[in-house]
C-alpha cells in the first residue's frame, strides 16, 4: 500500500495540570524537511521527537507544531530585573539629554531591551512529558492514517492509469500486423511511379525491404512495455511500495512508449501512443505525491 505526501493529524490532551496539543503538517518534498515547534521548557526532547518524526514521516516538507496551556493558576508569571531595567533607564536618560531629545516613553523602551523581562522556563516533570508524548503519538497516528487514506485514492488513480495504457497497447497490437505489409506496398507503389517496375531488381527489394523493416519492428517494445506496466502494478500493491521505486518503472514505461512511437511510422499507431504518453504524464504528477 503506497502512502501520500500529504498529510495531517491533529490531537489534544487535556488534562488537570495544562492541554498539551500537537499538529502535524506535510506537503510534497523530495526528501524529508522537518521543523518542529517545540516550547523551551521541553527542548532537551527535541532530539528525540526529531528522531521519531523522521522515522515516521520519511519524506516530505512536514512541520510540527506543540503547544501547551496552562489553567491561570498554574501560570509561572515572568519576572523583571529591576536593577537592569533602572541601568537602562538611566542610561537611555543621560543620552536624551546629551542629546537634546525629548525623554518619551524611555520606560517602555527599557522594558524591551535583552534580559529585563525573565521567564522561568523550569523543567518539566515526567509526567509531563508522558501527557505530552501521549498527544504527539495520537497526532502522528492520526497523520499516518490521513496519510494511508490519501494513498489509496492515489493508488486507484494510478493502477488506472496503467491499465489505460495497457488498453492502448492492445489497440496497437491490433493495428500492428497491418502496419507493415502497408509500409511493404508503399515503397513497391514509389518504386514503380519513380523508378518503373521493369527497372526494379525485385531481389533486391525483398532484400532491402527486410532489412527495412526488422528496423520498423516493435516486438520488443511491446513485450517490454506489458512487462514494465505489469511490474508497476504489482510493485503499486505490494507493502513494500514506494514513490522512488515507481518512478523509475515510470521512466522504463515512458522510454519503451517513445520507442515504440518513433518506430512505428503508422499515423493510426502514434495516435494511440499519444494517448499513452498522456496517461504517462498524469501517472508522472500523481507520483509526486507519493512516499
Amino acid at each position: 500500500m503506497i502512502k501520500s505526501m500529504t498529510g495531517y493529524g491533529l490531537a489534544v490532551n487535556d488534562t488537570a495540570d495544562a492541554k498539551y496539543t500537537v499538529e502535524i503538517k506535510s506537503l510534497n518534498s523530495k526528501f524529508l524537511e522537518l521543523s518542529l515547534k517545540l516550547p523551551k521548557s521541553f527542548s532537551d526532547k527535541e532530539l528525540f521527537l526529531r528522531n521519531e518524526c523522521s522515522k515516521q514521516a520519511e519524506r516530505g516538507k512536514v512541520t510540527v507544531t506543540v503547544t501547551i496551556e496552562y489553567p491561570e493558576g498554574n501560570v509561572k508569571a515572568a519576572s523583571i530585573n529591576q536593577h537592569l531595567l533602572k541601568t537602562y533607564y538611566s542610561q537611555l536618560k543621560a543620552a536624551a539629554e546629551d542629546l537634546g531629545d525629548k525623554a518619551d516613553n524611555l520606560l517602555a523602551l527599557a522594558v524591551n531591551l535583552p534580559e529585563v523581562i525573565q521567564y522561568d522556563e523550569g523543567t518539566v516533570s515526567e509526567e509531563e512529558w508522558r501527557q505530552l508524548l501521549t498527544a504527539f503519538n495520537n497526532a502522528m497516528a492520526a497523520f499516518q492514517a490521513f496519510r494511508q487514506d490519501e494513498g489509496q485514492i492515489l493508488e486507484k488513480d494510478l493502477s488506472l492509469r496503467i491499465n489505460n495504457i495497457l488498453a492502448f497497447l492492445k489497440q496497437v497490437e491490433t493495428l500492428d500486423p497491418e502496419r507493415l505489409p502497408a509500409i511493404r506496398e508503399r515503397l513497391r507503389q514509389l518504386l514503380d511511379e519513380h523508378v518503373g517496375k521493369e527497372s526494379v531488381d525485385q531481389n533486391r527489394f525483398e532484400q532491402e525491404l527486410i532489412f527495412y523493416i526488422d528496423k520498423l519492428d516493435i516486438t520488443e517494445e511491446k513485450v517490454r512495455l506489458k512487462s514494465h506496466c505489469d511490474y508497476f502494478l504489482k510493485t503499486l500493491d505490494s507493502a513494500e511500495a514506494n514513490g522512488k521505486k515507481l518512478a523509475f518503472i515510470s521512466q522504463e514505461i515512458g522510454r519503451e512508449i517513445n520507442t515504440m512511437g518513433s518506430k512505428a511510422n503508422d499515423a493510426a499507431i502514434q495516435q494511440v501512443v499519444v494517448g499513452m504518453k498522456e496517461e504517462l504524464e498524469k501517472i508522472k504528477e500523481q507520483l509526486l505525491n507519493v512516499i
